[in-house]
Formats: C-alpha cells, sequence, structure tokens
C-alpha cells in the first residue's frame, strides 16, 4: 500500500484511511455529509496525490497524444486543459483523462490512479512515432481546493488573479510561496475551485498555508466519500464504475469529447457506432420513493424483467433524495422516462432525468 506525502496528516487530523486504487487514502474526516456540505457552500481541500501524471514532450508530442486521445488536442494553447479518454481498440474506454498544453511540445496528461500503469503501457505501445515521455506520478502531489468561496480563500497564496480564471484554464506560477506550482480551474465536484500540482517535497507547505489561508472561509479537508457524491450530484463518471474497457464512450456519452475530425485509435468504428446511434445509454436517475441505490443493482421495467443495471449510486446530500448512474436501451433513456431500481426485495419507482442532478 503506497502512501501519499500527506499520509502523516491525514491520520493526525483523525481521517478514516481506507485502501484505494493501491494508496492509503483519506475517505473522511467528519462524515460525508458535512464534507459534501463544507465543498457546495463554502470550501475544501481534498489529497488526490494518488492520481498520475504523464510528461509528453519533444516535436512528436502532440502526434502521439492525437493518436491515443479522442478530444482534438491541437485546438489547445499553452495555459489550456481539456478532458479527453482513451479509447481501447475494441470499443472500450482505456481511461479517462485530462490533457494539459504546458507550452509548444510539452503537455501534461493526468490519468486516474487505478489506472497509470494500464494507460502508461498503452500510450507506450502506440508510441511510434518516438514522443519522449516521463511518468512523473511518484514524484508530484495534487490538492483539490473546491467550492465557490475557493478564489476568495487562496487569493492572498498567489499573483494570479484567481476570480478572472476560466474553468480549464491554468497557470505555472507562484503558490503558497512555492514557484512552479500548476493552479489548474479544474476539479470534479461542480462547485468551482482549483487543483495544484507541485512536487512531494512542497506538498506540505501547500497545505497547511491552503488550511491557514482558507480558515476564515470555513475550509476543511475533505475525504473521498464526499468526493464521490459530489462528482455524481455532477452526473461525472467514474472510471471503474460508469466507464471501463467494455464501456462504449458513445454509450457513456462522450460524444462530446470524440472528434472525429483527426484520426486516432479505434474511430473508425466509433463513427459507425455514433452515426447508428447507441443501442444502450448512461443515464441519471431519481428514485420516486425512499431508498438508496448502489453499484450493480438491477434496474427493471414495470413488469420487472432486468433492463440494465445501476454503475453508480447514493443518497444525495444536496437534494435528500436517491440518485444514481446505469446503462439502459435508447428506449429507456428519454428524460422522463420511468424505471424501477430493484433495491432487496423491492422495486423502487425512479425517473430519468436530465443531468446533472445537481443544479447549482
Amino acid at each position: 500500500m503506497q502512501n501519499t506525502a500527506l499520509t502523516k496528516i491525514h491520520t493526525a487530523l483523525g481521517a478514516k484511511m481506507v485502501p484505494f486504487a493501491g494508496y492509503n487514502m483519506p475517505v473522511s474526516y467528519e462524515g460525508v455529509n458535512i464534507e459534501h456540505e463544507t465543498v457546495r457552500k463554502s470550501v475544501g481541500v481534498f489529497d488526490v496525490s494518488h492520481m498520475g501524471e504523464f510528461l509528453i514532450t519533444g516535436p512528436n508530442a502532440l502526434d502521439l497524444i492525437q493518436k491515443v486521445t479522442s478530444n482534438d488536442a491541437s485546438k489547445l494553447v499553452d495555459g489550456k486543459a481539456q478532458y479527453s479518454y482513451l479509447p481501447n481498440d475494441k470499443g472500450g474506454i482505456v481511461d479517462d483523462l485530462i490533457v494539459y498544453r504546458i507550452a509548444d511540445q510539452k503537455y501534461l496528461m493526468v490519468v486516474n490512479a487505478s489506472n497509470i500503469k494500464k494507460d502508461w503501457d498503452w500510450i507506450s505501445s502506440h508510441n511510434t512515432m518516438n514522443a519522449e515521455m516521463r511518468d512523473l506520478s511518484d514524484e508530484y502531489s495534487l490538492l483539490a481546493i473546491q467550492g465557490p468561496k475557493a478564489a476568495a480563500a487562496m487569493q492572498s497564496l498567489t499573483s494570479v488573479d484567481l476570480e478572472a480564471m476560466k474553468f480549464y484554464t491554468f497557470e505555472v506560477s507562484d503558490f503558497a510561496g512555492i514557484e512552479d506550482v500548476i493552479i489548474s480551474a479544474t476539479g470534479y465536484t461542480g462547485s468551482g475551485g482549483f487543483e495544484i500540482y507541485c512536487k512531494n517535497s512542497e506538498v506540505e507547505q501547500i497545505w497547511n498555508k491552503v488550511l491557514e489561508a482558507g480558515a476564515d472561509y470555513g475550509i476543511k479537508p475533505i475525504g473521498l466519500a464526499a468526493r464521490d457524491t459530489l462528482r455524481l450530484e455532477m452526473g461525472y463518471c467514474l472510471y471503474g464504475n460508469d466507464i471501463n474497457d467494455t464501456t462504449s464512450p458513445i454509450e457513456a456519452g462522450l460524444g462530446w469529447v470524440t472528434k472525429f475530425s483527426k484520426d486516432f485509435i479505434n474511430a473508425e468504428a466509433l463513427a459507425k457506432e455514433k452515426e447508428h446511434g447507441a443501442e444502450r445509454k448512461l443515464i441519471g436517475f431519481e428514485l420516486d420513493e425512499r431508498g438508496i441505490p448502489r453499484h450493480d443493482y438491477d434496474i427493471v421495467d414495470g413488469n420487472g424483467n432486468s433492463i440494465g443495471i445501476v454503475t453508480s449510486g447514493t443518497m444525495s446530500p444536496s437534494l435528500g433524495k436517491g440518485i444514481g448512474l446505469g446503462y439502459v436501451p435508447s428506449i429507456f433513456a428519454k428524460p422522463g422516462s420511468k424505471i424501477n431500481i430493484q433495491v432487496r426485495k423491492n422495486a423502487i419507482p425512479a425517473t430519468v432525468i436530465k443531468l446533472p442532478f445537481y443544479k447549482g
């Protein structure tokens, strides 16, 4: 089990630690509902240093990224980031990721913790153009400072105008007394904020200064349990639950980051699938009655026939009702459609809704 550079701090703060993607990670401190509300209403800080970072450089860096990712990275300019995924050659998804253009011929790919080795091996196997690749995952830490008060709370720590930063832009600048930190206006919560990439040796200083600067704004450390409820309220996919090696990106609603203006792995097959229309779709649903949908629960029709499976589910802290994601045949996917979720012996009625669940 690997530790992040902040594991001792989390333990000292009384965090409940759990194994996650091979790392010892804080799942909660005070409790998921309190932490969730902190991020929705003010500001919280997550240690997500388990995520992977690959540096792709050299004259062929863009060619490699264009080949292995679905989105069009040629549209990126310095200081811009892009959500994308790595299609496999069988119609599924190797991983979803964010691509950052740091400079001409210099890109950072940020991948999921559980997929670091798999992604590295996959990208390397397609690096026929000899782009330069470095795995920085063990050298770098990542903090997510999330919530509507994040910019105001963190402004004293940097010369960058945080309020002026647009979503999916970033700057390499000073932060909390450290130079050359990546300050990225990205996140996985839907409540705004920033992600801070720094070296492992720098993260403790940054963590302490973040908590100090945010004290007047009610900042709290937040665990992975609240990260999951926050992302689910936004309808964001979690790799391993909602998307994986066998799920189609078209079915998963990732057509918006699938750009057929360029050639990439399995593009031809995905273009045909998009043209014909997906046979099933990833939907969001709300329970009409009390209950909590969970991963792998059956989705059934009015006659009790299984039509799909819940991929993610929880009791929404913001909405006070059971919500979830799951794949169903396209005829059941229209918002307003009625389905049922098999919660133990009870088929609980639910309604398909247009994502996100949380409207802010």
